[in-house]
C-alpha cells in the first residue's frame, strides 16, 4: 500500500481508511492459506481448533451459531456478504448468517455493494466486500487468464526492482526447499523463474493491488454519498500475504513474513483515533477481528475467546503512540499455522511460527535446519537464521517454551502431541 511507504503502488482510495482510522503495522493471519484464516475471522478460533488445514474443508456444524454472522443477525443487524467466501463454497452458501448480495466477482461487487448501501434501511447493517484481487497473482503465475481482466505488461525497465531479501539465504530448511522443487500440479514455482520474471510478477501484483484499490474506491464514495461515513465502522484487511519474490517464492503457505503478515486499517471516521500507525500491539486478525465487531455491537465474548477487542487501542491515541512497550493485558506473542497441502501442490510439510515483539521463530516438521529464528529489529527480511548459533540458545529455547504452551493451552495436536500422525517432532532439549 501507498499509505505504508511503497512506492512502487499507488492505493489511493486504502489510503482514505488509514487517513482516517488506525493502520496497525504488525499484523498476522493465523494461517497463511484461504480457507482456514478466513475461517479464523468469521469464527474467532484457530485453524487447529476448527479442524480446517486445508482448502476443501467447512466450519463444522457446532460452531455455526458462534460464527460472526449469525451472532450479529441474532443481535439485530443485517448481515450481507458479497464476493468470495471459500470456506470451502466459493460463494457463500445458507447457514451462516448472512444473505448473499453478489456471486464470486470483483466485477459486479462494488455495484451489488453500492446498491446495499444506497437502499433504506431501518436496522443497522454489517456488510462484508470479500474482492479476489489481488490473488490473481495465482493465475497470472501460471500463465492462466486473469478472471477479472487482463493487466497491462511493460518492459522489463519499467517493471519494480527484485527485493533486497530476494536471495535465499543460508540455513533455509530443507522443507521449504524441497516445497520450492517443481513437480506436477504445484502452485509453488520459485525455481523455475528468471530474475526478470519476478520483476514481471512484481509488477503483475502490484496492478491488481491497483485494481481492487479502484473497487474499493466506489465503496468509499458510496458511503459519503449516502452521509455514513461517520456511522460506519470499516475494517480492511486479507486472509494472507504473497511471497513477492522474497526468498525466490511465490504464493503462500510458506512461514516468512510476506506471506503471513497482512494489513489491517480500522476507520470510523470522528469517532476513533485518525491517521494514525501502531507499531506496537501484536495483531492476529483471525483471531482479534472477531471480538472487536462483537465489542462495537454491544455483543458479550468475554468468555472462552483467544482473540482481544481492539477497541481500548482504536479510542486511545495515548496507547498508540506511546514509545514504550504494550499495556500488561495485550499479548506477549503470537502463533500462526501452516501445511502445505496437497490439494495445492504442496508435500503436506505442517510448520508453526512464534512472534513476540523482536523475534519470530519458525519450526516445520521434518528435514534439515527445521528450525528458523530471526531478529526482525535487525533483520526484516528473515536473511540471517539464528537458530544456529549457539549464542542465542537462550532465545530459541524461550520460543520453543512459548509454543509448548500455547499448543499445550489451544490443543494443538500437529505440534503437541508425539503419537500424532501429523506432529512436529520434538525439539532436543524440549518436550513438545
Amino acid at each position: 500500500m501507498s499509505c505504508a511507504g511503497n512506492t512502487e503502488v499507488d492505493t489511493p482510495s486504502i489510503d482514505r481508511i488509514a487517513q482516517t482510522g488506525v493502520r496497525f503495522d504488525s499484523v498476522y493471519c493465523t494461517y497463511p492459506l484461504c480457507t482456514p484464516s478466513r475461517a479464523s475471522m468469521f469464527t474467532g478460533m484457530m485453524p487447529h481448533q476448527l479442524g480446517i488445514d486445508g482448502n476443501q474443508q467447512t466450519i463444522s456444524p457446532m460452531h455455526r451459531p458462534d460464527e460472526l454472522g449469525n451472532i450479529l443477525s441474532a443481535a439485530g443487524y443485517e448481515c450481507v456478504y458479497g464476493g468470495k467466501w471459500h470456506v470451502p463454497e466459493i460463494s457463500i452458501p445458507g447457514g451462516h448468517g448472512f444473505r448473499k448480495i453478489s456471486n464470486f466477482s470483483d466485477w459486479e461487487l462494488a455495484d451489488k455493494c453500492i446498491k446495499f448501501i444506497k437502499k433504506p434501511h431501518d436496522k443497522p447493517f454489517f456488510l462484508v466486500a470479500s474482492f479476489d484481487n489481488p490473488h490473481n497473482i495465482c493465475e497470472w503465475s501460471r500463465q492462466q487468464p486473469l478472471p477479472w481482466g487482463p493487466i497491462k505488461d511493460v518492459p522489463t525497465e519499467e517493471c519494480p526492482n527484485l527485493p533486497s531479501n530476494y536471495a535465499i539465504s543460508a540455513y533455509e530448511p530443507e522443507a521449504i526447499q524441497a516445497e520450492r522443487t517443481p513437480r506436477p500440479r504445484s502452485i509453488f514455482r520459485g525455481s523455475t523463474m528468471t530474475d526478470d520474471d519476478w520483476r514481471h510478477y512484481r509488477h503483475a501484483y502490484y496492478r491488481l493491488v491497483e485494481k481492487v484499490d479502484l473497487e474499493i474506491g466506489k465503496i468509499l464514495d458510496a458511503l459519503d454519498e449516502e452521509n455514513l461515513t461517520e456511522e460506519t465502522i470499516i475494517i480492511f484487511s486479507s486472509d494472507h500475504g504473497d511471497g513477492l519474490g522474497a526468498h525466490r517464492w511465490n504464493q503462500k503457505s510458506v512461514l516468512y513474513e510476506e506471506s503471513t503478515r497482512v494489513p489491517m486499517i480500522l476507520s470510523w471516521k470522528n469517532h476513533i483515533s485518525a491517521n494514525l500507525v501502531d507499531t506496537k500491539h501484536l495483531i492476529s486478525n483471525g483471531l482479534d477481528i472477531y471480538p472487536t465487531i462483537c465489542d462495537y455491537a454491544g455483543i458479550d465474548t468475554s468468555e472462552g475467546l483467544l482473540g482481544q477487542s481492539l477497541k481500548p487501542i482504536l479510542e486511545s491515541s495515548t496507547v498508540i503512540v506511546d514509545p514504550g512497550h504494550p499495556g500488561p493485558s495485550w499479548r506477549d506473542h503470537l502463533v500462526v499455522e501452516t501445511k502445505f497441502g496437497e490439494e495445492i501442490g504442496g508435500l503436506g510439510t505442517i510448520g508453526r511460527m512464534v512472534r513476540t515483539e523482536k523475534y519470530k521463530y519458525i519450526v516445520y516438521n521434518w528435514g534439515k535446519y527445521r528450525e528458523q529464528l530471526f531478529d526482525l529489529h535487525s533483520d526484516p527480511g528473515e536473511m540471517t537464521n539464528l537458530a544456529i548459533e549457539s549464542r542465542y540458545n537462550g532465545v530459541l529455547n524461550d520460543h520453543r517454551d512459548l509454543l509448548a504452551m500455547w499448543t499445550e493451552r489451544t490443543d494443538d495436536r500437529h505440534s503437541s502431541h508425539e503419537s500424532h500422525p501429523n506432529s512436529l517432532p520434538p525439539v532436543p532439549g524440549r518436550g513438545y
